[in-house]
């Protein structure tokens, strides 16, 4: 059996490499360092590390990659990463510009080892989704049962390992913030193997996920937050990099940036974000959390500008902060919300600021932390939370620890009075007090502060609970109800705080994207922010990795899809012309297919079609959405060339009319076409509350006659929606 080695036999050389390169600061200096370091170990002999197993999923591969067949002959850099973890993904654009630097024809393959914390983590799926919301351009394997972590003997996230071309160890380097040590090894082993003609610059089948896949209105939309009318939401459309204010029923309103990434502040026609996360809105003014700039962003909507209000761009590692914000740097917001701290109502901003564990605030006017000096607008300074990654609950704010905060909720009033915390990486829900800054559990974790393995998929009281992943919170101040995302359990739960209760409110437990019709038949996937609206009738949930919006009528207890109307979107800020012809979104998967009998039809005809739609009982159609029918051949659209194929739908007291007239043609392209007829609807609860969107299809199959003919051939199309 071949023997291999591991970290435990490679630090040890490695540390004393490390010292020295402390001490020289010439990049001359520092490569003869390595390259003396690289001819001490091949002179001690190869320290080979087993290859990956066969058996194990991969991703961004043509097929499995071997460290002996693909790999031989290149420097490979092995990411030790799980997704869920902030300081994994610190490192992603440290390996995209080293990927940028050195190309897999120069030597270099990085390769992602995902070794999962959570058991959601361990399915491909989620890992898929995962690597394409961070944009992960090289190949990943899913190594579920972490052996290759095992056989290194890693001991946290992130670790990078670079290897030899003979699959030899060569350095490690733990944690974040290593980009230039980072650089410096990567060239140097390409040089000094290369000199060796050892390296070589063959393909190792690269191809993309991504590359494969259709188009989505939203991408991964991380939070949502309504307006204090009801009227508005802002939707964080994370995977787009853009930040949507649409209608309540729907009509996108105003978009600003994406589909690229990048930062851009001025007009919101040319603004640029990069995975906004959190999102706040009182007025005109939405507050951003942009956070792989790692800034804090306003866009005012009255005045059509963007701006930064904190954030140098880059990750800062303060913990402390008190600068004015666009000289203060912070480390990848994830959540904001408005909020009192000793000055105006809604004058500070709070910020769940993930890459360090903490909770800050942003003062939008003057005013006082509690426990705190006076604060002048526009100061950024550290709330709570020591900056170690702990879940540590303490009186005093400072000592308190956080463990990736994730998600904000504030509960001002009495006897609340303080934010509650989504905190993902420790699993649980706590609150901090807005009078003394005291940080307190409310569900989940336990009690031993340095244990962030204690999750699961619990209900019950406190620290019984178990939690998986937490994202995102809502409060809900007329039933004195928290919402929970319990994302990677799949769930939505509802926490009572003073009795601190929690249970499932929908949701299975597993990963779909099932629409109801009620709570416990409904599926989410990773949902990752939620928000209450209309007085608490409803709950609106971005359900992330299924790149939707769901509305949770909790008097109904039913759940549909908030629909995101893009068609007829003009945005006034960047054109005048006139509004495109309507697109004709597609259907829904829920959406029933209504298949007609055949119908014989002749040339010089008209089909005569009357369609009756019934709502849901209890609803009314919404007068400010944009109802409409459409008519479509798939494969034959000299059927419908010329004719009207799309109306308007504002009334359903009475059957609607649709026509559609056969042409008479020399030579038939198809003598037996499928004409397609279907409904887009929204309605709204008659008593106010939820808005849905229904839609149905109705196929045809004609069958045409050589002969011509007039006259009219009546079809009748009749369904019932229901809830």
């Amino acid at each position: 059996m071949a023997s291999y080695s591991s970290l435990t036999a490679l630090i040890p050389v490695q540390s004393q490499l490390d010292y020295a390169l402390e001490d020289v600061t010439a990049d001359e200096e520092k490569e003869n360092l390595v390259y003396q370091y690289l001819n001490k170990l091949d002179d001690k002999g190869d320290l080979k590390i087993p290859d990956f197993e066969p058996d194990l999923e991969w991703l961004n591969t043509e097929g499995p990659l071997s460290l002996a067949k693909e790999l031989a002959g290149k420097v490979v850099v092995l990411d030790f990463f799980t997704y869920c973890c902030i300081n994994c993904m610190h490192i992603l654009p440290d390996l995209h510009k080293l990927e940028q630097q050195h190309s897999v024809k120069d030597g270099l393959v990085v390769v992602g080892v995902h070794s999962a914390k959570f058991p959601n983590e361990r399915v491909l799926a989620n890992v898929r989704s995962a690597v394409l919301r961070y944009a992960i351009a090289h190949p990943v394997v899913n190594d579920g049962a972490a052996r290759l972590w095992q056989e290194l003997e890693v001991a946290c996230w992130p670790t990078l390992v670079l290897l030899g071309p003979r699959g030899n160890l060569l350095f490690s380097l733990v944690g974040e913030g290593h980009g230039p040590r980072l650089q410096l090894f990567a060239r140097t082993a390409l040089k000094h193997y290369g000199d060796q003609g050892l390296i070589k610059g063959h393909s190792v089948g690269i191809r993309l996920y991504r590359d494969s896949l259709p188009v989505t209105v939203l991408s991964f939309p991380g939070k949502v937050a309504v307006d204090e009318t009801g009227k508005r939401l802002v939707i964080a459309d994370t995977g787009h990099h853009r930040v949507l204010i649409v209608s309540r029923t729907g009509q996108v309103l105003r978009q600003v940036g994406g589909p690229v990434s990048g930062r851009r502040d001025g007009d919101l026609s040319e603004a640029l974000f990069n995975s906004p996360q959190g999102v706040a809105i009182r007025g005109d003014a939405v507050y951003v959390a942009d956070t792989e700039n790692h800034l804090i962003r306003k866009i005012d909507l009255s005045a059509g500008k963007v701006s930064t209000l904190a954030g140098l761009g880059t990750q800062g590692t303060d913990k402390e902060g008190g600068a004015m914000g666009p000289q203060q740097p912070i480390s990848s917001p994830w959540d904001v919300a408005l909020g009192t701290a000793g000055g105006v109502e809604n004058g500070v901003l709070w910020i769940a600021m993930a890459g360090t564990h903490q909770i800050w605030a942003l003062f939008l006017e003057d005013g006082k932390l509690p426990k705190g000096s006076d604060s002048k607008k526009g100061t950024c300074v550290r709330f709570a939370g020591s900056g170690n990654e702990e879940n540590r609950n303490n009186s005093y704010p400072h000592k308190a620890a956080f463990a990736q905060p994730s998600g904000l909720a504030p509960a001002p009033a009495e006897p609340w009075g303080c934010l509650f915390v989504a905190d993902s990486e420790s699993s649980t829900v706590r609150s901090l007090a807005l009078k003394d800054g005291a940080v307190k559990n409310i569900a989940g974790g336990e009690r031993d502060p340095m244990n962030l393995f204690a999750f699961g998929d619990t209900d019950g009281k406190g620290v019984d609970v178990k939690l998986q992943h937490p994202l995102g919170v809502a409060w809900d101040a007329q039933s004195s109800l928290l919402y929970v995302a319990d994302s990677y359990n799949h769930k939505i739960k509802v926490v009572d705080p003073k009795s601190k209760q929690c249970r499932t409110l929908a949701g299975t437990g597993e990963a779909g994207d099932t629409v109801g019709p009620g709570f416990t038949e409904s599926t989410f996937n990773e949902p990752g922010g939620l928000c209450v609206g209309d007085g608490g009738k409803l709950l609106y949930v971005a359900d992330t990795n299924n790149h939707q919006i769901r509305v949770l009528d909790l008097q109904t207890q039913t759940v549909s899809l908030f629909p995101i109307l893009t068609e007829d979107f003009v945005d006034v800020a960047s054109t005048t012309a006139a509004a495109p012809p309507r697109k004709t979104p597609k259907l829904p998967k829920s959406a029933p297919v209504v298949e007609m009998p055949p119908l014989t039809v002749a040339p010089g005809q008209t089909i005569s079609m009357e369609l009756s739609l019934a709502l849901p009982e209890g609803t009314k159609l919404t007068e400010d959405a944009p109802s409409f029918w459409s008519l479509s051949a798939e494969g034959s659209d000299w059927l419908l060339e010329s004719q009207v194929v799309t109306g308007d739908i504002s009334d359903l007291s009475r059957p609607l009319s649709v026509r559609a007239d056969v042409p008479v043609v020399t030579a038939t392209p198809d003598p037996a076409p499928t004409l397609t007829l279907a409904a887009w609807v929204y309605c709204c609860l008659s008593e106010g509350g939820a808005c849905m969107m229904k839609a149905v299809s109705f196929r045809m199959p004609l069958r045409l006659g050589s002969a011509s003919e007039q006259g009219s051939v009546p079809v009748s199309l009749v369904h019932v929606f229901q809830k």
